[in-house]
């Protein structure tokens, strides 16, 4: 104990100790020690041994007014504690520490390089002009300069989107029937192409009448009228209808007929029909009977075979019917829909003047015809544009004189198609206001 050194006592500390290996630069010091590592030991060999942590310190007992950073540092009056002779002791690992200032609110820079750890002033250091800016703050002020730029970017395209118009899109209409085996979604669309490019084959002259000797128009359309009476009487199939009014248009096309044959033709052309489209066919005898007994059964017989021959037994062919279906289901139709829609093609079916329409266009006028008449404005969507391959423009023609047949339904000679429409079991359809603004207005 006697032989214990003095240079543990604080008390014995001379102003010389560290002045010799103080070096000053740039508000910096560093402090080495070379010949105390001896008596340093003597105070914990393990403090002495460890790796020192590379650190920034500052401590107020250094110098009260920051004196240390000057250029002549006054003399350090600081006893030796184990923590800071640990920091001097390791003469390979200087430790940097850089004084400044008190800065209130102010935004430090903690800079890691080397394993060194320096505390600096981010106002000071910019202040600075000789050194440039750290690199991730340069890459945090462009991040944020191209978050600007985004933002600026999105606002212009919401602006260009307000005020461009919003394209309607063309809806899947088959989708929801793709676990439903009967609506052969796989060939639906080959199907209708089919249709449509086979449905010439189904129409015939609009003036065919001309070759007519003993008949006329008025007299067609009486009989077509009665006929779909007798269709409703009979209950059958609304494709039995569409069939039944094209076979007799086809045979009358090709075959003069006499004035007191004609109602022979229609039942006839009724009970082909049934043949093809019912199950469960009306017998002979009951169309003779719905026809007053004008005619025998041995005529009828005689009609069909002569019909079907002329004909050249060719029933297979597209009628409106086929194409109102797939039209009213790319509209969306709900049932109003669909019985006004029907009510306006039964219409068209009595007027001669509308044989020159292909079934498919017939079948678009009815739904256009019938969607502006509920919604009392013009409707014509993408989808059904789509599937239909008719626009809007293409239809008016058609549909002005749908509207004109839907105002003069109820006061005309041949009222059959408006009174089964008025009942409500077809929704009273014949009882809607007609859409008289297609024919007031142009698109």
């Amino acid at each position: 104990m006697g032989n214990r050194s003095d240079e543990n006592n604080p008390s014995l500390m001379r102003p010389t100790m560290f002045q010799e290996n103080l070096r000053m630069g740039s508000g910096k010091f560093v402090a080495e020690v070379g010949h105390n590592r001896r008596a340093l030991s003597t105070i914990n060999r393990n403090i002495v041994g460890a790796v020192p942590l590379p650190c920034a310190i500052k401590k107020r007992g250094l110098s009260e007014n920051h004196g240390i950073c000057d250029k002549n540092p006054s003399v350090v009056h600081r006893p030796i504690t184990r923590k800071f002779a640990t920091q001097i002791s390791n003469e390979n690992q200087p430790c940097q520490v850089e004084t400044k200032k008190p800065v209130h609110n102010s935004s430090i820079l903690i800079e890691k390089v080397s394993n060194k750890k320096v505390i600096v002033d981010v106002d000071e250091y910019r202040a600075d002009s000789s050194f440039s800016n750290p690199m991730f703050v340069k890459h945090t002020e462009a991040i944020l300069d191209e978050v600007e730029i985004f933002e600026d970017i999105d606002l212009m395209e919401e602006e260009v989107e307000m005020e461009d118009i919003v394209e309607e899109p063309i809806l899947d209409i088959d989708s929801c029937d793709s676990k439903n085996t009967l609506a052969v979604v796989d060939y639906i669309d080959d199907i209708y192409a089919h249709y449509k490019k086979t449905e010439n084959s189904s129409c015939v002259s609009p003036n065919y009448m001309v070759q007519q000797s003993d008949i006329n128009e008025k007299m067609r359309a009486i009989l077509v009228d009665w006929l779909i009476e007798v269709h409703y009487k009979f209950e059958l199939m609304d494709e039995t209808l569409f069939l039944m009014v094209n076979i007799i248009d086809r045979f009358l096309a090709r075959q003069t007929v006499e004035r007191k044959k004609l109602q022979l033709v229609g039942i006839t052309a009724m009970l082909l029909a049934c043949k093809y489209e019912e199950v469960s066919v009306p017998v002979v005898d009951d169309l003779i009977l719905i026809s007053d007994k004008a005619y025998t059964r041995k005529e009828v017989l005689a009609m069909e075979k002569l019909i079907v021959n002329t004909l050249q037994f060719n029933m297979s062919v597209p009628t409106s019917y086929v194409f109102m279906k797939r039209f009213l289901k790319a509209a969306q139709s709900d049932k109003k829909l669909e019985l006004l829609s029907f009510f306006l093609i039964e219409l068209s079916l009595v007027e001669y003047d509308m044989l020159r329409f292909p079934p498919s266009l017939l079948a678009a006028a009815a739904i256009y015809t019938a969607q502006c008449t509920l919604n009392r404005t013009r409707h014509w969507s993408k989808t059904t544009e789509w599937h239909t391959s008719y626009s809007e423009d293409q239809l008016q023609d058609c549909s002005k004189l749908m509207v004109t047949f839907h105002h003069k339904a109820a006061t005309g000679k041949l009222t059959g198609v408006h009174r089964k429409y008025s009942m409500y079991k077809f929704g009273c359809a014949a009882k809607s206001q007609p859409a008289q603004f297609l024919l007031d207005t142009h698109i």
